[in-house]
């Protein structure tokens, strides 16, 4: 009974992470883009329920910054990630692009020049890191270190870019917007613990009956008082 309890537990739990997976798919996919000014300003902070939110914004790429992240990977293949600053017409701040995925870096190419409209999903910064990189390179897409990078003001964010119009021709391949947050249902996390908790208890009273059957087989089985005593 204790495994049938603990077989229960574990498919509860994968049916809460299955359903979560399948909810921040669907809730990422039913997201309207909207424009990036009217949900984030210049250094404003990044609120968790924009990750992942289509956006669109109207600007151009800056001609001169733009650098690799190295170490990153598409579908099992190693390679770079191209991120260009990108001015953002109205507020002049500049916010930061993942154009694309390359292998060879000789293939990021340059970005397209004059006005655009750009869509993709939104992202808050990465960690530092400390890795070493080379020249035109950056470990991470560490906002604190672009701020003082690129000039001007800075989005406090960055897009994984999904199309541009007009189109240019030629372009990195494009990488997929992460996911949000996909933390398991916690309703069926608790029937997971409930049924496992089930399971412990099932162990616990077959260890005291097996306990008790064994004391009493010894009191049974111990010889009894059948000495006499001597007279004085």
């Amino acid at each position: 009974m204790g495994i049938a309890f603990a077989f229960l537990g574990r498919w509860q739990l994968g049916v809460a992470e299955s359903r979560s997976y399948r909810e921040a798919v669907e809730a990422a996919r039913a997201q309207e883009p909207t424009a990036l000014t009217s949900v984030l300003e210049p250094h404003a902070p990044f609120r968790g329920d924009l990750s992942s939110r289509p956006v669109t914004a109207q600007g151009s790429y800056a001609p001169e910054g733009q650098l690799l992240v190295p170490d990153r990977r598409l579908d099992g293949v190693a390679g770079s990630w191209v991120l260009t600053p990108f001015v953002v017409e109205g507020s002049g701040a500049t916010l930061p692009v993942v154009r694309g995925f390359v292998t060879d870096p000789a293939d990021a190419g340059a970005p397209a020049s004059g006005s655009l409209t750009i869509a993709g999903g939104l992202a808050p910064g990465e960690s530092p890191s400390s890795v070493p990189v080379a020249a035109g390179e950056i470990g991470s897409v560490d906002l604190s270190l672009l701020v003082n990078t690129w000039p001007g003001e800075l989005y406090n964010a960055f897009v994984f870019l999904e199309s541009e119009t007009p189109q240019a021709a030629d372009q990195p391949t494009r990488v997929p917007t992460p996911l949000p947050d996909t933390s398991i249902q916690w309703r069926n996390a608790a029937y997971a613990v409930q049924w496992w908790v089930f399971a412990l208890f099932a162990l616990w009273v077959w260890f005291r009956m097996v306990r008790e059957e064994t004391r009493r087989e010894e009191r049974l089985e111990a010889p009894g008082d059948t000495g006499s005593r001597d007279d004085a």
